[in-house]
């Protein structure tokens, strides 16, 4: 095991100058979700180049793919991001994400060639905004895979994340116009409809628990500010631990709308997403596995870190239907933010490059203990149907 773990520690290394310019590439050049053509095509190029047999557009997604080597039990899955944020670009490190994941892929050949099993890289979406892999476990991506795991860069080294249940809001008023001098009598202003429900949900954040979460924007607050604005709109989303609490939380927010609507007189239209994301199920067995591996490569991890920022992803709708794992890299200081300008830089960063470079090798040092040890597989598939 050990002669065969160094094999695959090399095997990143002998790619790591590619890899690593595949993820410059990447960073350079940010997708928005579903428009992820350029990074797909490179992503894929390379891994066929390296032996991995390609389907294009899967699940009815043209950029989503599936890459696979070996076959066999059991089906181990490495999931890749590469979508990008608009206005900052790869501020969430999906260029690592994606590159981390096609280095542990290519790296695990050995592994599957010496004790069989199959190896796939799922490439995965539209994470940042419409939930792909939510759409793509809706679809069956996922039905026939055995474990799932990606690695997320981010300010902790940890061996799971902390992910909550969460669902988009989409939000309108409408008034009615008026001159908002001469006749402001005749108007139905719907802006102040929305700051209300603003003030509704600020009051409503005092009284639900200390991990739940609500935020969100105003789209349309009005054309001028000597009209009476007819119709204001807003995006918000609605976190929580679990989709019991999800649910409740939903209810409350809506009456916000709701009572504002009633005080002003405008009319309210609201929708709730299609795509819920789910709660992160993280697989313990499959945990420790990838600290050990990670503490190997002389990183320090906690297997839970609870200062670790709350956050929402769709690997929570895959965690819910296989044993799964969603660790943290650390690329930045903790003070720095994810999804700002400073998290984007360090993604393009030397101490991104390492990142990148020790998680692709923990996960296929992870994928070599999974198909050297039919009982670990064994017990991490007992524990996920403890779990449920």
């Amino acid at each position: 095991m050990e002669n065969l773990k160094a094999s695959v520690i090399g095997e990143v290394d002998a790619h790591y100058q590619q890899l690593n310019e595949l993820s410059l590439k990447i960073h350079a050049n940010p997708e928005l979700g579903f428009k992820e053509t350029k990074a797909v095509t490179w992503l894929t190029q390379y891994l066929a180049e390296n032996g991995f047999t390609i389907e294009e557009g899967i699940c009815g997604l043209p950029t989503a793919f599936r890459g696979s080597y070996g076959q066999g039990k059991p089906v181990i899955a490495i999931l890749a991001e590469y979508d990008a944020l608009p206005e900052l670009g790869h501020a969430c490190g999906h260029n690592l994400i994606a590159t981390s994941a096609v280095g542990a892929a290519i790296a695990s050949k050995p592994a599957i060639d010496q004790f069989g099993g199959s190896i796939l890289i799922m490439g995965t979406p539209a994470e940042e905004i419409y939930g792909g892999k939510a759409i793509m476990a809706d679809r069956g991506a996922f039905d026939n895979i055995d474990i799932a795991m990606m690695a997320h860069p981010g300010t902790h080294d940890t061996a799971t994340t902390q992910a909550l249940a969460c669902q988009t809001l989409e939000v309108e008023f409408f008034g009615r116009a008026a001159h908002a001098a001469a006749r402001p009598e005749m108007g139905i202003n719907a802006l102040e409809a929305m700051i209300q429900s603003f003030t509704a949900i600020n009051s409503l954040r005092q009284h639900i628990k200390d991990s739940a979460r609500i935020h969100g924007i105003i789209t349309d607050g009005g054309e001028a500010a000597n009209i009476v604005p007819a119709r204001s709109a807003g995006i918000f989303i609605v976190r929580a631990e679990d989709d019991t609490y999800l649910d409740e939380l939903k209810q409350k927010v809506t009456n916000c709308f709701v009572g504002a609507a009633t005080a002003t007189g405008a009319r309210l239209e609201h929708r709730w997403g299609g795509i819920s994301y789910a709660p992160m199920r993280n697989n313990p067995t499959l945990a420790r596995l990838f600290k050990r591996n990670m503490e190997f490569l002389g990183r320090h991890l906690k297997l839970t870190d609870p200062d670790s920022a709350f956050g929402s992803t769709d690997m929570g709708n895959v965690s819910q239907l296989v044993p799964s794992i969603h660790p943290g890299v650390a690329i930045a200081p903790k003070d720095v933010a994810i999804h700002s300008p400073q998290f984007a830089a360090a993604a393009a960063s030397a101490t991104g490059s390492r990142g990148l470079c020790d998680a692709a090798k923990a996960l296929a040092m992870t994928v070599t203990d999974l198909v050297s040890s039919p009982e670990i597989v064994i017990r991490i598939k007992e524990e996920f149907r403890q779990g449920r």
